[in-house]
């Protein structure tokens, strides 16, 4: 009787594990991720390649996710934060980007420190407009543990579970966002909340990914994959990965890094991706997944371009921005044209600096001028200048501000902006030469002002943003200088020293010597 009940139960069990192989099986599959998109939603130009005349831009980016998801089996879309800024962001306080990332067909996402531009109560509307989940775990009300967003996703296809968890970094939340549009709300640590929300999904998904918005702030430089100097890292994504148990991935965003193929952290085997941002480039991770538990592989990873000269504009998002730009046509006035491209260059001198920087010391009529690199948002192309090319230019509602300062004050604020703490000042009125070799706040070798030597016991007008006069971006030097006048919109000064002319050519380089580097 014994033998027999052996038998059966031996008979039993191999029943058992040929029913569980029937019904277990791996499937490959690929998730698509994006990050700091900011409503880029046209090409630019591809200046540091030579492979690619023109990148980017919202419709051509979802014409590459459609075909990219026609030749998979199975997908996964998910972005990683900061999808507002801009003139048509704010003209529809973020209606058209939720919009357009829901025709594109994301999948899911986090919330960046853009999307409070507008404020937090806006934001909790807007986002409802979105047909994914819009996620965040770590942001809650102010002296509550009642949570600002949803803390996690689970998506699936073809039998596929996916939990997704989505925080913020606690320097994203307090020193990215303006302290009036977060009123009211706090911020808990990213890696213990997301681990706790990790734990209670694990069991019921396949996969786990993180979205996160953390990391360095990002330098505003549109050749970043081309300068590693302004590559700033991903240390709070990596840690991350070091500390959490049971994630599969993290794909991250905030600091516009980039990495051409997804890094692994060689303890827990997490694999972490970034995209550089501004819609450039397509994230590709692919995974061999097992349906009957919880077993990922990384099969590889890379970075697609998104070449805007190869590929036609998605008809959808194009008719979507078409339309709001018909709904606000004072932002299509043509106020100007440029002979070559003004672009970004965030711990360099910059061509674009120059210009804009010119503008404000001829409207406000001071001897020298300062703007910080980071105020400067996007490039602008050859060829027509918009309203709205002017406002992504230089979005913030802001005022030139003209600050009395001393000749050593100007040389100590030169000291400190060649330190690069958030990029290097752009500057007009001076002529500066350094060696970045040098210790910090020892590497300004000469400073003159209208071809003679800066004289230190002198008094000089200096024009910057009511920002940096207010000690923003460490610039503390202005607030020791007595304020003369504040009283000139930003955006209207632009506009109206950009429709002086019909034709401009950015001011060539050369203000700003770095004689480590020099030729």
């Amino acid at each position: 009787m014994s033998m027999l009940f052996r038998n059966l139960s031996l008979a039993f069990a191999i029943y058992l594990v040929s029913s569980i192989s029937i019904f277990a099986e791996t499937k490959d599959i690929v998730i698509l991720h994006t990050n700091d998109i900011e409503s880029v939603y046209d090409p630019v130009e591809a200046y540091w390649r030579d492979d690619i005349d023109m990148m980017g831009g919202i419709p051509y980016l979802a014409t590459l996710i459609h075909k990219t998801r026609a030749q998979e089996s199975i997908s996964f879309l998910m972005d990683a934060g900061d999808i507002y800024t801009g003139a048509l962001s704010k003209k529809s306080e973020g209606k058209l980007p939720f919009d357009l990332y829901s025709a594109m067909g994301y999948d899911v996402m986090t919330i960046g420190n853009h999307e409070f531009e507008y404020g937090w109560k806006s934001l909790m509307e807007t986002m409802l407009r979105a047909n994914f989940p819009v996620l965040n775990a770590n942001i809650v009300y102010q002296g509550t543990e009642i949570m600002y967003g949803r803390p996690y996703a689970i998506i699936e296809q073809h039998g596929i579970r996916i939990g997704v968890v989505g925080v913020m970094g606690v320097d994203a939340f307090q020193n990215t966002i303006a302290t009036f549009q977060r009123t009211g709300l706090a911020i808990k640590d990213p890696i213990a909340t997301a681990q706790h929300w990790i734990d209670k999904i694990r069991a019921d998904v396949n996969m786990i990914v993180v979205l996160t918005h953390q990391n360095k702030t990002a330098p505003m430089q549109t050749n970043k994959e081309a300068d590693p100097s302004v590559q700033r890292g991903f240390d709070e994504d990596y840690e991350m990965a070091g500390k959490l148990r049971g994630v599969d991935a993290i794909f991250g965003g905030h600091s516009d890094n980039g990495l051409l193929e997804p890094v692994v952290h060689p303890e827990t085997g997490t694999v972490i991706g970034l995209t550089f941002g501004q819609g450039m480039h397509l994230g590709y991770t692919k995974f061999r997944v097992d349906t009957s538990g919880h077993n990922v592989t990384y099969l590889g990873g890379k970075l697609i371009p998104v070449d805007a000269t190869s590929i036609s504009a998605d008809p959808v998002t194009a008719a979507l921005i078409a339309k709001q730009r018909e709904l606000n046509p004072a932002l299509k006035e043509q106020v100007t044209q440029l002979t070559s491209a003004a672009v970004r260059q965030y711990n360099k001198e910059s061509n674009i600096g120059n210009l804009l920087t010119d503008f404000m010391r001829n409207a406000g009529s001071s001897d020298i001028t300062f703007l910080n690199s980071g105020a400067i948002r996007a490039d602008l192309n050859r060829g027509v200048v918009t309203v709205e090319n002017l406002i992504n230019t230089y979005p913030f509602i802001d005022n030139l501000t003209i600050v009395e300062l001393t000749g050593a004050q100007v040389r100590e604020l030169i000291e400190y902006s060649l330190t690069l703490p958030y990029g290097i000042g752009q500057v007009s009125g001076l002529e500066i030469t350094y060696d970045s070799s040098l210790p910090a706040t020892q590497r300004l070798l000469s400073i003159m002002h209208n071809g003679e030597p800066l004289d230190l016991k002198a008094k000089y007008s200096v024009g910057t943003t009511a920002f940096v006069a207010n000690g923003g971006d460490g610039y503390a030097v202005f607030t020791q200088g007595k304020v003369v006048d504040d009283s000139i919109p930003m955006i209207g000064l632009f506009h109206q020293q950009f429709k002086r002319f019909e034709s401009i050519t950015p001011p060539k380089l050369g203000r700003q010597i770095n004689i480590s580097t020099a030729n």
